[in-house]
């Protein structure tokens, strides 16, 4: 098997990532998996939908992860194994669709508003 790559992305974070066939050793940013997200729920949504195929020891994950927060981060990641899953074998579509695993969260920052502290706040009203 050749070298798969694919994109994940989720708020600002960015997950380039390349599978190859191997013993389900994951490395992001040259780190372990569990060196680089020491919670375990973290590590739980990284691997979801490997689990889901029953596919976790079976591949070889290589990471590259920017931007971002480490909860964007985990499911950016997410995103991008379960294409890169889709991309070896397109029957697994349909069961990671039904986990919600394939579709890509738009939600972002709203932007800042001028005239206001933030995005949807306003400054105290004073009467006098």
């Amino acid at each position: 098997m050749e070298v798969i790559n694919a994109l994940g992305r989720r708020k600002s974070a960015i997950a380039r990532i390349f599978v190859t066939e191997g013993t389900g050793k994951i490395t992001i940013n040259k780190k372990d998996l569990t060196e680089y997200f020491p919670s375990s729920i973290l590590q739980y949504v990284v691997k979801q939908p490997l689990n889901k195929l029953g596919v976790a020891e079976k591949y070889d994950i290589k990471v590259n992860l920017c931007g971002g927060g480490f909860t964007g981060q985990s499911q950016a990641l997410r995103l991008a194994i379960a294409r890169a899953l889709v991309k070896i074998n397109p029957e697994d579509k349909a069961t990671l669709r039904a986990e919600g695993f394939v579709t890509r969260d738009p939600r972002a920052v709203e932007r800042k508003k001028p005239g206001r502290p933030k995005a949807r706040r306003r400054f105290q009203f004073s009467k006098r």
